[in-house]
């Protein structure tokens, strides 16, 4: 054995460095091991007092007799950085358009990694640098009619020129609102937890809804009805043109639903010649304005809505304020006959505002 001779300074650097409390215990270790081999100490004798085999005192003698007390610390070099070329972001790029080989539908960061032998932070830059989101996924509906670009025209162009000293409504039935009332009492909005709603209701009934936006003035004449046919949406439309001067010249904008289509509607339309109905595209009933208005609707009154009856949702629909970005006021406005038959069969009713839309 060939014994290691310290100098008292490289002895005390050893003994300073064991006095650290924030040493790591596998240097404090090899340390250690130096400081016996300076003294003498055998490998049989190291190896019972501090548990490292000899090939291991050998390992650790020879890495500080080449490099003093920075060979006695722990190294791990690791893999030489991966650098993002031109062809590995084509190939990443051309590998995300094609199908996983393991069967499923979409690749994760993971998953590509281990096929193209990269780090997953390079696919996360590549996916990120190429707005790529594989785990996303988006529906649509796209639109067989032949007429599409004539129709979408015409009505956006209701929007935005209206004609002169004529109204322009959007009108739309939203069909089954159920009245659920909650089994479970509601828990309460609370630092830390949100409002929650017991799963279990008890469903009381449905209503439907007409509406009618003025995309000018953002008035919505609205209706509750206990059923959805054609007899009800002709008695809407009826009282649509009554709330506008007599003879005045009024567009509707609507969808293709079969209500929308039947005889009853047209002999209204024989019997109201100043009205012009004007059909969204097919599948395209996003053109319609009040499609908006429902949705804000359901938002914000029904969706999390708690609802004792019938009635009950009546009354709160009708009571509604929906508020949007640009409007910070909604009021509701009734006549004294409409608010007489709101009370007992739930006729048209009013709200005037801006709808920011």
């Amino acid at each position: 054995m060939e014994v290691l001779h310290l100098t008292p300074t490289e002895r005390g650097e050893l003994q300073s460095y064991l006095r650290k409390r924030n040493l790591p215990a596998s240097v404090a270790q090899r340390m250690r091991i130096v400081l016996l081999l300076d003294e003498g100490t055998s490998y049989r004798d190291i190896e019972e007092k501090l548990g490292a085999a000899p090939s291991t005192v050998s390992r650790w003698k020879q890495r500080y007799e080449k490099d003093g007390v920075l060979g006695l610390a722990t190294i791990h070099p690791g893999q030489p950085p991966q650098k993002l070329t031109p062809q590995l972001r084509a190939k990443v790029l051309e590998r995300t358009r094609q199908a996983p080989p393991d069967g499923s539908t979409h690749w994760s960061l993971r998953k590509m990694a281990a096929v193209m032998k990269v780090n997953k932070n390079l696919i996360a830059r590549i996916w990120k640098e190429a707005d790529l989101k594989p785990h996303r996924l988006e529906r649509y509906m796209a639109s067989n009619d032949p007429q599409f670009e004539e129709k979408a025209a015409a009505i956006i162009g209701l929007y935005l020129n209206p004609p002169q000293n004529a109204a322009v409504f959007c009108v739309d039935e939203k069909s089954a609102i159920q009245a659920l009332d909650r089994l479970d009492r509601r828990l309460p909005l609370s630092p830390g937890r949100a409002e929650k709603h017991g799963f279990e209701y008890y469903r009381h009934g449905t209503l439907s809804l007409y509406a009618a936006l003025n995309p000018q003035t953002g008035e919505v004449i609205g209706q509750t009805a206990a059923r959805h046919t054609s007899q009800e949406f002709v008695d809407f439309l009826d009282e649509v043109v009554s709330s506008q001067p007599a003879g005045q010249e009024i567009h509707v904008i609507l969808d293709n639903f079969a209500t929308h289509k039947t005889d009853l509607v047209k002999r209204f339309l024989q019997r109201h010649p100043n009205v012009r109905l004007h059909f969204t595209p097919t599948y395209s009933s996003w053109l319609n304005q009040v499609e908006s208005w429902f949705s804000k609707l359901q938002r914000d009154v029904i969706d999390r809505g708690i609802f004792t009856s019938v009635a009950d949702l009546k009354r709160k629909i009708v009571d509604s304020k929906p508020s949007t970005t640009n409007c910070a006021d909604w009021g509701t406005t009734f006549t004294s006959r409409k608010a007489m038959v709101i009370s007992t069969s739930g006729k048209a009713w009013r709200t005037t505002g801006s709808t920011g839309l």
